[in-house]
């Protein structure tokens, strides 16, 4: 059993910004799964079972705020008894380009408030991270706007097609293995 994760902050104020791009490749995810909805709300996260091949998946978005999302995940991993190694994290990055995308099998947060939540709950760093590029943040600006800000133009559509890639990763995570799906995708950019 795997548990698949998006990150980003639940209010709709957030929607479309860049530290919600974990919840909008969850939402390609599920389209792509056909058009699943997240019914469950329990361990502070709206979620669904599904499977993805055969192998039985748990897809959630935690309905904490970013730095607390390890309050979702963590919980809902123990309760299903799923390690932490099949623990697949969606979340943004600033330290890589928009239309980049990076897969992890482990390590450290990274200075990522949401990752480092689910180190600290999870008690291990050995759950995979698919990173999507947000961009780095403006020289002056300070960094929490930067995340909370939206895309536009030639980004926006950008991110439309990450959040696919991001979909897609997750699913070959499962069918083909993490080191497989690092080489499909690491080096790619749209």
């Amino acid at each position: 059993m795997y548990l698949i994760a998006g990150l980003g902050n639940p209010e709709k104020k957030y929607t479309g910004t860049r530290h919600n791009t974990g919840f909008a490749a969850v939402d390609a995810l599920l389209q792509k799964l056909g058009d699943l909805k997240l019914n469950d709300t329990k361990f502070n996260g709206a979620f669904t079972k599904t499977r993805i091949g055969m192998e039985p998946v748990i897809i959630v978005k935690p309905l904490t705020y970013m730095n607390l999302s390890g309050n979702c995940i963590a919980p809902l991993a123990n309760f299903f008894k799923i390690p932490a190694e099949h623990v697949i994290v969606l979340c943004d990055d600033i330290n890589l380009d928009v239309g980049r995308m990076r897969i992890r099998p482990s390590g450290s947060a990274g200075g990522h408030n949401g990752l480092k939540s689910i180190i600290a709950s999870l008690g291990s760093e050995q759950f995979v991270r698919v990173r999507i590029g947000v961009g780095m943040k403006p020289e002056k600006m300070d960094l929490a706007d930067h995340v909370l800000s939206g895309f536009s133009g030639e980004d926006e559509t950008t991110m439309q097609e990450m959040y696919q890639k991001g979909a897609e990763a997750c699913i070959d995570i499962i069918e083909k293995g993490v080191e497989k799906s690092m080489s499909l995708y690491n080096t790619k950019k749209v």
